[in-house]
């Protein structure tokens, strides 16, 4: 029988492996960073005694995962303004063309994943998402059973105490198009038609990190997001030399504006919907956090 070669089954496994990784730790950049770090570990270890590579490098990716994201959240108590994930393209070409594509993808999710303890977090990942057994999350985790279903039910009942209910009989396509006529009325400064585009309990959130000007609060409500963004558009349209692109692209599952300055993406707004209009609108401003994107 000819031995499998660990690089290739390394790369077999990688796309999956990063989509772990990521949706742990919210940042592409870090989850990269671990994938290096477990394939270096990977090609190093004693394998004779693994029976199941797959379980064996997701425990390794999670564990990983695990250590950089306790650190991470120690960093983002203190970020200035709220702390929204790295947004990556999900079409056919993007970074997150990587593994199973759902809504745990959105940034809307990832967002209202940073409520949970890092093992909660992994917990609910590895068994709701990933589809592994308690069993198989105690091993990754390196805790009992029990304690596995009880992280998982918190992490599940705290992320469906948070979220709003999503719009039904949504398509990508219902989103684009909602977006557009969005992006249409506040480019023309037309505030009534940008309010009738939201619904009555719209959020704005934006992440422009340290030295980038940004909402530090949430922005509630259709009058304020509208006159929010009518005046945005029009500051930039003034302040900014050279050419501006506004493109409509999926990111992280969900319609998205992608504005470009000079050809390079420097904003990104994620928008969700409850099928007709404007429910959720997350806004990352942080050039540190675009590269998955440019």
């Amino acid at each position: 029988m000819t031995a499998v070669d660990p690089a290739e089954l390394y790369v077999g496994e990688r796309r999956r492996l990063l989509g772990v990784a990521y949706r742990l730790l919210g940042s592409m950049s870090d989850a990269e960073d671990v994938l290096q770090d477990v394939f270096e570990r990977w090609i190093g270890a004693d394998r004779s005694t693994v029976d199941n590579p797959a379980a064996y490098l997701t425990t390794m990716t999670t564990r990983a995962s695990l250590d950089r994201l306790r650190s991470a959240r120690a960093q983002r108590e203190v970020y200035t303004g709220p702390w929204l994930p790295e947004p990556v393209r999900t079409d056919d070409d993007g970074p997150a063309a990587m593994a199973e594509l759902d809504e745990s993808l959105t940034i809307g999710y990832l967002h209202l994943m940073e409520q949970l303890t890092p093992y909660e977090r992994a917990a609910h990942l590895l068994h709701d998402v990933y589809d592994f057994s308690f069993r198989e999350v105690a091993s990754m985790l390196d805790k009992d059973e029990a304690h596995c279903r009880q992280l998982a039910s918190r992490g599940r009942s705290k992320l469906r105490a948070l979220r709003p209910e999503p719009g039904h009989g949504t398509t990508s396509d219902d989103e684009l198009a909602v977006c557009r006529r969005l992006v249409d009325a506040v480019l023309s400064a037309d505030i009534d038609e940008v309010k009738l585009l939201l619904t009555a309990d719209v959020v704005h959130i934006s992440d422009g990190g340290p030295d980038h000007r940004a909402a530090r609060l949430p922005v509630v409500g259709p009058d304020r997001v509208a006159r929010l963004f009518v005046n945005l558009a029009a500051r930039m349209v003034e302040q900014a030399p050279g050419e501006l692109d506004f493109g409509f692209e999926r990111i992280n599952e969900r319609a998205a504006l992608v504005v470009s300055h000079d050809g390079r993406p420097f904003q990104v707004f994620s928008i969700e919907t409850d099928g007709d209009r404007v429910s959720r609108i997350y806004g990352i401003v942080n050039p540190d956090k675009l590269s998955a994107v440019t």
